[in-house]
């Protein structure tokens, strides 16, 4: 796991080594063990690295094949590199290091753009090959890709920061503002808040050549479609799969690996499956917040039964609301994007803590979205009306009319949310509508939210997170199943078959809990003044996004402006203003 940057001119001017040196400043927390920058004339990449995968300097990056004519950054783990490290060297390549960036370079030189194909992992890269540069990101889009395109130059890096330290415009997306404030941070691809920056969409590759001529590809699209198996066969295949996904991601390291234990279901049947396959030792972590009123602040209770039964080396952190917001501006500094998760500022600290004990950690994302774990999902399938209606009753934030009254009026430029969303579910090859829900949240929702907070927060230590529950194969399995197995026992019933006489039935049949964050949810105290200063200071006011008079009445009373999904409207709308304040005007 790393951080990537470069840039491509196609003014015949030499890249600036400072520009990349900015950058590479501003992604230096991805990767602390070592960096390098690599220029020719109009081309240059530069790169911070977290050693997992063959320790050694033969792994530096950029990554240099002189024999192949390449160059090559990287940022993400190729889980099935040995394999096709032995497939390679059938056909007559010969290797100069044991890492997976060098496989990503014989493959492509062996397959070109096919390569992606070939690869099974995450995953974000850039190869240069002299005449065109080729860059590509992995099906899921757990691994960030963002870039700046202008007249001059193609620019791209990990996160936002680093464009805007480049001079990347930084002036608002009407589009994104409205999905913003619409899917509780998620703003699709290739779209980002700032119009100045792009990211590339999951599955999908560039090439770009030395003229700016720019050619896009999507090499996955998953189906929602179904297959001839018994619902006794669906069962079984998924603990297949997952056995195998959990497998892969711990072998694919010459590091040790933990786990991120919140106590939830998903994380707890992690530890579970690893000491079902022997796995000895397991390291494990978890945090925990100040309780309010009834809300808890910890899953503890569960985590903790999970420790006693599988014996694991755990450390367990314990946060008072004290100490929050002191800490929050640094976990929004390290947002490429605004992310309204209350629990992006829990991964922040707990990542602190687990960083200084490991590098790898396995977690828990994806299982929800694909295991329907949410309690909107069975809503959503009873809901009358059209498919967006249906939809956006139990999810989107606020209604269009509320989004009118919220933001200043140069930004009313339409629904964009529900054209996305009708785009989305107008997608072929979906048997029915809780299908195309499924699809869009696994494959294009999670990308933003969660799976980029859980990127953004651990990345900011130096701290690798692995989601097996988003393997491809897996997703792939679990977008075939009939959604009437996956919604029994109230959602992820696959998941709780397999967890049966394997983890304590406490923690099966538990309440469906969220990483807990109450004071960002019930805004109060110290916390609402907090939000209600950003709202209403001289920068929100001069940067002219929201309207004055409607955000003090969501001030006066927080608590009457919840989401759908129970989230606090007044943080959503303070989280955008602050991360502008802090990676725009600071």
């Amino acid at each position: 796991m790393c951080g990537l940057c470069g840039q491509l001119r196609f003014d015949n001017q030499a890249v600036v080594q400072t520009d990349l040196q900015a950058m590479m400043q501003k992604i230096a927390r991805r990767g602390p063990d070592d960096k390098g920058v690599w220029l020719d004339k109009t081309i240059g990449f530069g790169h911070q690295r977290l050693s997992i995968i063959d320790l050694s300097n033969h792994a530096h990056q950029p990554m240099v094949d002189d024999n192949l004519g390449l160059v090559l950054v990287f940022n993400g783990t190729i889980y099935n590199y040995q394999r096709l490290r032995t497939d390679l060297r059938k056909q007559g390549y010969r290797f100069f290091s044991t890492s997976d960036t060098e496989v990503i370079l014989k493959a492509y030189h062996c397959w070109g753009e096919d390569c992606v194909t070939h690869l099974d992992g995450m995953f974000a890269f850039c190869v240069w090959n002299g005449k065109k540069l080729f860059v590509a990101r992995d099906r899921m889009g757990i691994k960030p890709l963002y870039f700046n395109l202008s007249n001059n130059a193609f620019s791209f890096a990990s996160n936002t920061q680093a464009l805007l330290a480049i001079g990347a415009e930084c002036s608002i997306n009407s589009v994104a503002l409205q999905q913003q404030l619409s899917l509780h941070g998620v703003v699709p691809a290739p779209n980002t808040i700032l119009n100045g920056v792009h990211k590339i969409k999951p599955a999908t590759t560039l090439t770009i050549d030395m003229q700016g001529n720019i050619d896009e590809k999507t090499y996955w699209q998953p189906s929602a479609q179904r297959t001839d198996l018994s619902n006794q066969d669906y069962l079984d295949k998924t603990h297949e799969l997952l056995i195998k996904a959990v497998d892969k991601r711990m072998l694919a390291a010459d590091v040790p690996i933990g786990v991120l234990l919140s106590g939830g279901l998903d994380s707890s049947l992690l530890v579970g499956l690893l000491h079902e396959a022997g796995h000895q030792n397991i390291h494990t972590f978890s945090i925990g917040f100040e309780d309010i009123d009834d809300e808890a602040g910890s899953e503890f209770e569960y985590s903790d039964q999970i420790v006693k039964q599988f014996n694991t080396t755990h450390e367990k952190y314990v946060i008072a609301n004290s100490q929050v917001l002191p800490r929050l501006g640094e976990a929004v500094a390290n947002m490429a994007e605004p992310m309204v998760g209350q629990d992006a500022v829990a991964f922040y600290l707990l990542s602190e803590q687990v960083s200084k004990h490991i590098k790898v950690v396995l977690s828990g994302q994806g299982a929800d979205e694909a295991f329907a774990g949410y309690f909107w999902y069975s809503r959503m399938q009873k809901e009358s009306g059209n498919e967006f209606e249906r939809f956006a009753k139990h999810y989107v934030d606020r209604p269009y009319e509320e989004y009118l009254q919220t933001v200043n009026a140069k930004y009313h430029t339409g629904n964009h949310t529900q054209e996305w969303l009708n785009k989305e579910f107008a997608k072929a090859n979906a048997d029915e509508f809780m299908d195309k829900v499924f699809r869009t949240d696994i494959t294009r929702l999670i990308v933003d939210d969660p799976v980029k907070r859980v990127d953004n927060m651990t990345m900011a230590w130096g701290l690798e997170a692995r989601v097996p529950f988003m393997d491809t194969q897996l997703v792939e399995h679990a977008l075939s199943m009939p959604p009437s197995l996956k919604m029994a026992e109230e959602g992820k019933h696959p998941l709780k078959y397999i967890s049966r006489g394997l983890l304590p039935d406490s923690v099966i049949d538990r309440k469906k809990g969220y990483f807990p964050m109450p004071a960002l949810k019930y805004v109060r105290g110290e916390f609402l003044d907090f939000m209600g200063d950003i709202l209403t200071s001289s920068a929100c006011k001069n940067r002219g996004v929201f309207e004055q008079k409607f955000i003090k009445k969501v001030i006066n009373k927080p608590e009457d402006y919840m989401t759908a999904l129970n989230g606090s409207r007044l943080w959503h709308l303070a989280l955008l203003e602050y991360w502008l304040q802090i990676n725009i005007d600071g």
